[in-house]
Parts: C-alpha cells; sequence; structure tokens
C-alpha cells in the first residue's frame, strides 16, 4: 500500500524528483554530445594543420589552417560533453540513466530533442557545406531561438520543417558538394529565413524577443564569418555564397584600398 507521501508528494520531494530525472537525461545527452564531437573532430584530423598545403597554399603558420576553427568549435563541445557528464555522475544521474528507474516518457522532452536533432543535423550536414554561411546560420538562430525560447512545441516543429526544408534541398540538388556558382539553394534559405522572421516578428509583435532575434541572426554570424575570413585569415565555408561573395568582393575592392592608400 503507498504511502501519503507516495500518493501527495510534497514540493521538495517533487523537486528532488523532477531533478533526478534531468540528471538521468543529461547523461545521455553528455554521451551523445561527446560521440558527436568526437566524430567531428576525427573528421576535422583530416585537414592539414602543420605545413602542408592548405587551402592551395603551400606551407604556411599553423594559425592559417582551415582546422583551426572546427578544431576549436568541437573541442568545446567536447569539454562541455565532459562536464555535463561529470556533474550527471556525481549527482546520480548515470545511475538512474542506467537502471532505467523512473524515467518515463516524456513526449516535451522527446519533441524537443528531436527537432533539435533535425535542425542540427540539416544544418551541418545540409546547410553549412553547399549554402552562404551567413544565410544558413541566421537561419539556424532564428529557428532556435523563436522555437525554443518558452518552450513551445508549435514553434519547434515549424523551426525544424523549415531547416529541414532547406537542409535537404541542398542535399538533394548539390551532392556530393556545394556547386557554388549556382545560388538556387541560398534564394531558398533566405526566403525561408525571410518568412521566419516575419511570422516571429507577427507573432511576437510588441515583445523585446521578437525585435532582438533578426538583430542577433544578422550580426552574429556577419561577424563571425568576416573574422574568420578577414582578420584570422580562415577559409571560411562557401566563399562564393551569396552575401559573403558580395562581403568579400567590397572589402578587396572598395574598402582595403582606402585604408591601403592605393
Amino acid at each position: 500500500m503507498k504511502t501519503e507521501d507516495q500518493i501527495n508528494p510534497s514540493p521538495t520531494a517533487a523537486l528532488e524528483e523532477a531533478q533526478a530525472v534531468l540528471r538521468a537525461r543529461d547523461f545521455w545527452a553528455a554521451l551523445v554530445l561527446m560521440g558527436l564531437s568526437a566524430f567531428f573532430l576525427w573528421r576535422t584530423s583530416f585537414i592539414p594543420l602543420w605545413g602542408e598545403n592548405r587551402a592551395g597554399v603551400q606551407g604556411g603558420d599553423w594559425y592559417n589552417s582551415a582546422a583551426l576553427v572546427p578544431l576549436g568549435i568541437f573541442s568545446a563541445m567536447f569539454v562541455l560533453s565532459l562536464v555535463l557528464l561529470r556533474i550527471a555522475v556525481r549527482e546520480g544521474g548515470a545511475k538512474r540513466a542506467l537502471s532505467a528507474v523512473g524515467i518515463g516518457w516524456n513526449r516535451a522532452e522527446a519533441l524537443r530533442f528531436t527537432t533539435l536533432g533535425v535542425i542540427l543535423f540539416f544544418y551541418i550536414a545540409g546547410l553549412v557545406p553547399r549554402v552562404d554561411f551567413i544565410l544558413c546560420s541566421g537561419l539556424l538562430i532564428t529557428a532556435l531561438i523563436y522555437g525554443y525560447h518558452g518552450g513551445h512545441a508549435v514553434r519547434m516543429l515549424l523551426g525544424a520543417v523549415i531547416v529541414g526544408l532547406a537542409g535537404l534541398y541542398a542535399m538533394v540538388l548539390h551532392l556530393p558538394r556545394a556547386q557554388w556558382a549556382q545560388h538556387d539553394d541560398d534564394w531558398l534559405v533566405l526566403v525561408l529565413w525571410i518568412g521566419l522572421t516575419l511570422w516571429q516578428m507577427w507573432s511576437g509583435r510588441g515583445t523585446r524577443l521578437a525585435r532582438v532575434i533578426p538583430v542577433i541572426a544578422v550580426l552574429a554570424p556577419t561577424i563571425l564569418v568576416c573574422a574568420m575570413a578577414f582578420g584570422f585569415r580562415q577559409n571560411v565555408p562557401n566563399r562564393g555564397g551569396l552575401i559573403f561573395k558580395q562581403i568579400e568582393y567590397h572589402y578587396y575592392v572598395t574598402l582595403k584600398p582606402i585604408w591601403s592608400g592605393k
């Protein structure tokens, strides 16, 4: 027979139960993140880092290698997964996850992880290698902030469908690699990004978030790719993309001669 505490758990007991379930999920999430980051670190290891031909340039310094940025990103992901795993193990999440006691099925959590997985997969595998970096990253940022701020299921699904549609189009039409001279996938991503931005601004009209999302989505990838290309001299993805191609042209033709005095 169940006790009174089991029938009507106290707020403290309910909070502890929720934290235990969360730590169990953190354990599995850490393992998945560790596996993904290890895989991409392995793939990054194929890009020469020391004294070899890199992006058509023979020799050179290590900080000019195209492997530098992905190495930093996926190393940070790997460290993050280790930290998350340590927290989960220390607070009993590993024991609970492995025993599978009381974790149960949470539809909201399953939807969140599934849609997030779809978005990241099509962004990494479909969009980054084939679509202008600013466009695909702007679409990603918009879908993530709009979809996952507040935990609305419809927004998550909408973001996953839009990013998935763009990524699937790019993968199917331009396999096995990008055809940078053609921008049909760039234009599709641009239209989808504008459409999602207008929709979130209309649905969230009057809120600060609706005004902030477009600013972050435009500035963050633009600053990042310009810093990579012109500051650190990195071989950025898809230099012939619809937007970055224009930025690179005006940087070398319009801006650089001004401060060079030519």
